[in-house]
Formats: C-alpha cells, structure tokens, sequence
C-alpha cells in the first residue's frame, strides 16, 4: 500500500514552481487530487494528468473569497467524496521598499495572498476533516515570518501571520484528528540549478518530499511544527 491510498489531497496553487515539486510525491503515493492553477501551465509539466481520471483541475478560483474556497471543498468533495490532505501553495511576493515608500495596496496584497488565502481554504475543509476523524494540513511559511530583512514588510508580516495560523489550529485541532503543519522555504531553485550549485537554494522535490513527509502517516507525531527548509544557502 502506497503512503496515500485511498486518499484525497487538495493542492493550491498547482501550476507553480513549489507545486511542481509537491504534486508528484502525492501522486506517487496514490493519492486523488484537487489542483487549483490559474493557467496552463499544470498540464505543460504534467502533460499526462490530461487523461488521469483520479486528480480534478480547478481553474481561475480566487481562493482569498470565501465563496470560491467554499467550491473548492466542496467541488472536491463531489468527485471524491472525502478531503485527507490540504497543501496552501498560493502566495505571492513582492518587496524592495521601505515602509514609507510602500503602498496600501502591496500591504493588502501580500496579506491577501499569503495569509488570507491559507485561512479561507481551512476553513472550508476542517469541517469534512472534523467529520472524518482525521486530516492534515500543510501551510507554506517563508524565512522573512521569522526574522525580516528590511524592505520586506509587508511580505514578511503576511507570512509571520501564516505561522501563527498555523499554531492556531494545531492548538485547536490536534485533539481532534487534524495535524497542522508549516514548512519555511527561503530560495526555491530548479533542480538543475541545484545540482550545478548546491548552494543557491532548494529544490521543489526536496520541498515535495518534506511536504509529503508532514502528510503521511510517517509524520503522524509531528504537530504544530514550523520546519525550516533552508537548504545550505542560508
């Protein structure tokens, strides 16, 4: 039996980088999945999910409403019945100005993205979680949410609330089945760059595996933990 049989993973943000790292490992290990991405870049990398009957594709929902975090549980629900794992994989980024010289709206963005998102779409899906007994969620923080640099405050700021969250709800929900979880990238890099330069970063199937790890049964003691993925650049 392979780590997720039988079971349903959603991942946000499935046509980016990260995801491109993370979705393997899920289905690898036999999981259905629930992919939401804003183009088509998902079935560029993964040309053969066009005919794979076990995984559904979401397009153009945006997740920081809470009507659209509300259809993706329950559009997922509709085609697989049950809800095990959630990966937050939507965020954003932008920084370089002072505090100062930064616009409402980049404040509003970053937190939009990064911190609103994540709640909405646990929200919508701890209820089925509740309901089975069982669940794990996995949130992306970043470095900055610990210690910022300067010139990313708002950036930093959104992803310190992503750690907070997660805390939260591990607090509230261990008890009850759910293991909530965050892992702190910094550089993500290919995996060609990686191997030309150990140094310049992590690779997205590093990441996909720790991501994996946290969702599986192996890291079934691991709750409310915020896991540094660095790498050796750092």
């Amino acid at each position: 039996m392979t780590a997720f049989s039988g079971q349903v993973a959603i991942i946000t943000g499935a046509s980016g980088l990260l995801a491109s790292g993370v979705i393997p490992e899920f289905r690898a290990g036999g999981a259905r999945l629930a992919l939401t991405c804003g183009d088509d870049r998902l079935y560029e990398r993964f040309p053969e999910l066009r005919d794979d009957p076990y995984h559904i594709c979401l397009q153009n929902l945006d997740l920081s409403a809470p009507e659209a975090a509300a259809k993706l549980a329950t559009q997922t629900l509709e085609a697989f019945g049950r809800i095990d794992v959630l990966v937050n994989i939507v965020g954003g980024w932008d920084a370089g100005l002072p505090v100062h010289e930064m616009s409402l709206d980049t404040w509003e963005t970053m937190h939009r993205l990064n911190a609103t998102v994540p709640f909405l779409t646990s929200r919508a899906v701890i209820p089925t979680m509740l309901e089975q007994g069982s669940g794990a969620i996995i949130n992306i923080g970043a470095r900055p949410g610990l210690r910022s640099s300067g010139n990313d405050a708002a950036y930093a700021a959104s992803k310190a609330a992503v750690l907070r969250l997660t805390e939260s709800m591990s607090e509230e929900y261990k008890r009850r089945g759910i293991r909530v979880n965050a892992v702190l990238p910094s550089a993500i890099a290919t995996g060609e760059q990686v191997a030309a330069d150990p140094h310049s970063g992590v690779s997205p199937a590093q990441l996909g595996r720790v991501i994996a790890f946290l969702a599986s049964e192996a890291g079934a003691i691991i709750q409310g933990a915020i896991i540094p993925a660095y790498g050796t650049k750092f």
